[in-house]
């Protein structure tokens, strides 16, 4: 039976979701009847997360969907919203949860100060603009 804030056609959309605290998210939210999409980069690593989710999913591997993205190219997360749009309906639940940590600190390289802001910054925004 589906958790009761949730109806059994919910969609939850997590960005960094193939570990860490998007793994944990999408499990529970597929444990309680979610339809749920992962979006990540490693196509090992969300395989992996995939198995897990569908383990705990009340409609299984039905239930879930991966999807290799960058989220520092809006291009990447347009093209989300479109693929969920049509697997699942539409999203109900979008968790722009990818980030990445400094390997550098405030005199590294600008290269890796890049990264991170279109990561961590980028990445939002590009999904906020995508899903809403």
């Amino acid at each position: 039976m589906p958790h009761p804030a949730m109806s059994p056609n919910n969609v939850a959309v997590i960005t960094g979701g193939a570990s860490g605290i998007g793994l944990a998210a999408a499990t529970r939210f597929a444990a309680i009847g979610m339809k749920v999409c992962i979006a990540d980069i490693g196509a090992d690593r969300l395989a992996e997360a995939a198995t897990q989710l569908a383990s705990v999913a009340k409609g299984g591997a039905a239930d879930i969907m991966t999807a290799p993205v960058d989220v520092s190219r809006f291009d990447d997360l347009a093209g989300l919203e479109t693929a969920v749009q049509k697997r699942f309906g539409g999203t109900d639940i979008l968790m722009n949860n990818a980030g990445i940590g400094p390997d550098s600190n405030s005199f590294g390289p600008l290269e890796n100060w890049q990264r991170i802001l279109a990561v961590n910054l980028w990445g939002v925004i590009h999904g906020t603009q995508a899903f809403a």
